[in-house]
């Protein structure tokens, strides 16, 4: 959603004295329930609370949500003095009593509270709900992690793969699922019905998760073109007028864009098993299709791009290469010839550098880098002026990357990227870095 979170909007309104206080009255009304469907032993009685107590939460008005998420946190945590005597326990004599007495403990009761709350119709929605929100502000309430880290806990139980149903989405697909798609994706927008139906062509395919407990609602979904050879640029997959291709010709299946629906179950992994299930689908229905490629945004270059002046400034060629990059803010550089000669002779380099080298902490400083090469994909290629659209431009200057995901190899070069944080890539892409400016090190 583009508007601003629930809170900062709370911060702009003038909530009366009276409000105020009605919001904290039916958030204090919402956890006395919770308090009471803990303390339930009935099965029948407790869904029956379990639905009253979602019911409460959907009445919620938005004043009375970090409220809420307050009390969930003080009042459904561990008791630390009984934390505490557990853990001298166990150390005093290490057994598998003590151990289990530990783990009991150490549990919040927040846990065993959203277990509850999901056997209500529509509770693994609300949680999801839940958590999307408490996302959006988390950063300015670090008291809330504890909830943020049972959700994230529970959700990685609930939504593991044997829930998962892998399922095509073609023109057929029922509307209520394609508008979700329209709204949804987020790395090339939709630009409507007749865009998406584009993209759902004979020389398409698209697939998506599905998990039984969110029905008609996509978890990640992943775009593919069945061309020949491996595509170099978006613009020409995303045109509404390219002329649809036999698939049965096609050689190569590329995956440009791959979208995670839900904000709330986020660090729920469901991309690496998608991409490798989507390939071996299209395996079996064409037998010609030996490459499997994506066409991938580098979201994070011109940011990092903006932070490295001083290194840039300490070489000629760094001086030479921050000079041309001065024209990057008109945005339509790119359309004039000699400039953008000039501008591909020191970008591509960098940014060649930028993936292989730039770091956050150990791991890719790109996070689109991060999610491929741990999945096992090879960073191929990088391709100049292949998004030349206003948010392609923003992010990396118009450039993308092919990752490319030779079945053979994905299990040793995810080994090698998880023990020895090591990019694996071309030969040419590493014989473009070492033309950077930057001095950095080849860590092979």
């Amino acid at each position: 959603m583009d508007t601003p979170s629930f809170l900062k909007r709370i911060i702009r309104l003038v909530i009366r004295p009276d409000e105020q206080a009605r919001a904290q009255r039916m958030a204090r009304h919402m956890i006395d329930l919770c308090h009471a469907l803990l303390s339930e032993r009935g099965e029948v009685s407790g869904a029956a609370l379990a639905r009253e107590t979602l019911i409460a939460y959907h009445s919620l008005p938005e004043p009375a949500l970090p409220a809420l998420f307050d009390l969930l946190s003080s009042e459904f945590s561990p008791d630390p003095i009984e934390l505490a005597r557990a853990c001298q326990e166990y150390c005093a004599q290490p057994s598998t009593d003590t151990l289990i007495s530990l783990f009991e403990l150490a549990e919040p009761p927040r846990q065993e509270l959203f277990r509850r709350l999901n056997t209500a119709p529509g509770g693994t929605t609300t949680l999801v709900g839940m958590r999307a929100l408490l996302l959006r502000s988390l950063q300015a309430h670090p008291q809330w992690k504890g909830i943020d880290a049972d959700l994230e806990h529970l959700f990685g139980s609930w939504f593991n793969r044997g829930f998962l149903s892998l399922q095509r989405i073609d023109w057929n697909t029922p509307a209520i699922i394609l508008e979700k798609l329209i709204k949804y994706e987020a790395v090339h927008e939709i630009s409507g019905w007749r865009d998406l139906h584009r993209r759902l062509e004979d020389d398409r395919r698209c697939f998506a998760f599905f998990h039984p407990a969110l029905p008609n609602e996509p978890l990640i979904f992943i775009e593919v073109a069945l061309t020949k050879g491996i595509s170099d640029a978006v613009q020409p997959l995303l045109n509404l007028d390219s002329p649809v291709t036999d698939p049965q010709t096609a050689d190569t299946a590329i995956f440009y864009s791959i979208t995670n629906c839900q904000r709330g179950l986020r660090g729920i992994s469901f991309g690496n098993l998608l991409i490798k299930q989507v390939a071996q689908e299209l395996g079996r229905e064409f037998s010609k299709i030996s490459t499997f490629a994506t066409l991938s945004p580098v979201p994070g270059f011109r940011t990092w791009l903006a932070g490295i002046p001083e290194e840039l400034a300490a070489t000629a060629a760094g001086r030479a290469a921050a000079e041309a990059f001065k024209c990057l803010d008109d945005p339509d550089w790119f359309k004039q010839k000699h400039t953008a000669e000039r501008v591909q002779k020191h970008l591509m380099p960098l940014c060649a550098c930028y993936l292989i080298h730039a770091k956050n902490k150990d791991e890719p400083a790109d996070s689109v880098a991060r999610f491929h090469l741990g999945n096992g994909a090879r960073l191929e290629r990088l391709n100049w002026l292949a998004d030349t659209s206003k948010r392609g431009m923003q992010r990396a200057a118009g450039l993308m990357v092919n990752y490319q995901y030779r079945l053979d190899d994905v299990a040793d070069n995810h080994e090698v990227y998880v023990k020895e944080h090591r990019v694996v890539a071309s030969t040419a892409l590493r014989k473009l870095a070492r033309e950077c400016p930057l001095s950095l090190p080849d860590k092979r």
